[in-house]
């Protein structure tokens, strides 16, 4: 089964303690894109410049990513510049350039509209409410966003929840919402807005999946290479809701395993710039950490 994820795609310069990298390809919906595509079929809505490089499109292309809802606009692309610095678990946002975001109404296909498994990554809450608007209405929705939209558009971000199955935030974008320091409180807080799941990004701590029925709790796998955190939580949930749509049910068991997933993607993904470390996976890469990481939370 398809997955549609909007989003964004983007021209990120990173700086690390390993190195430092200008005008690489990033953003929510491209980092998402490149694990959810190991399990499923991937069509990305997102806008860029008219100085978007042709040979980022190629790329995307090249990796069996429909791009026939990317938006091609006169102006510049999305740019974000930051580094990391200390234990790498928090980047500091150094410029910010929108281009061409402000101006996106996402547009896609009719046979689009009728995809089941809609992915709304990091985006104003007015353009993901837009694209929600024209997909069906049956659909299992992810929502994710991040502080900036919290303190910015607060009110229209919960009225979203209402109309999603799954909230992913990481643990200080979780707290912020619903104003709780404790994380089961405020995964309490959040699922009582609407969405039956939460899953709580915690970086290097792992991550928490909370629904009225169970909750789980799985670490990170663990690795001495990190690289560059940037676009983590975003590779993390295209593994996880990749993985729910290529399954027939959502049940227990498969929140699970696609939460594991989600992990191992993760995982790969701080091990290089940008999109290095996950552009060459296949399932049979994930396959082999999932059993190491089974092996590692065994007891």
């Amino acid at each position: 089964m398809s997955i549609l994820v909007l989003g964004t795609v983007a021209l990120d310069s990173v700086k690390t303690p390993s190195g430092a990298r200008k005008n690489i390809l990033g953003g929510s919906a491209a980092h998402f894109a490149m694990s959810a595509r190991l399990f499923t079929d991937v069509h990305l809505v997102a806008i860029v410049g008219s100085d978007f490089p042709k040979k980022y499109i190629d790329f995307l292309k090249r990796k069996k990513i429909d791009l026939s809802s990317l938006t091609v606009s006169r102006g510049r692309t999305f740019q974000w510049k930051g580094k990391y610095e200390g234990d790498l678990n928090t980047a500091i946002t150094l410029d910010t350039r929108l281009g061409v975001l402000p101006e996106f109404r996402p547009c896609v296909h009719d046979a689009q509209k009728k995809i089941q498994f809609i992915f709304l990554a990091n985006v104003d809450p007015d353009i993901q409410r837009h694209l929600l608007e024209k997909v069906a209405c049956s659909a299992f929705v992810g929502l994710d966003s991040m502080n900036y939209w919290i303190l910015h558009r607060r009110s229209s971000l919960l009225r979203l929840l209402k109309a999603v199955d799954v909230f992913v935030a990481n643990d200080q974008e979780a707290r912020l919402l619903s104003q709780e320091a404790n994380l089961i409180k405020a995964a309490k807080f959040l699922i009582n807005q609407g969405p039956r799941i939460v899953l709580i990004k915690k970086g290097e701590h792992g991550a928490l999946l909370y629904t009225k029925d169970f909750i789980f709790s799985l670490p990170a796998y663990p690795t001495d290479k990190v690289i560059d955190p940037t676009g983590a939580g975003d590779t993390f949930a295209g593994g996880f809701m990749g993985y729910l749509a290529s399954v027939k049910r959502i049940n227990q068991a498969n929140l699970k395993l696609a939460a594991a997933y989600g992990t191992i993607a993760a995982s790969f993904n701080v091990e290089d710039f940008g999109l290095d470390g996950t552009s060459y996976l296949n399932k049979r890469d994930l396959g082999k950490r999932l059993i190491q990481l089974r092996k590692y939370v065994a007891f």
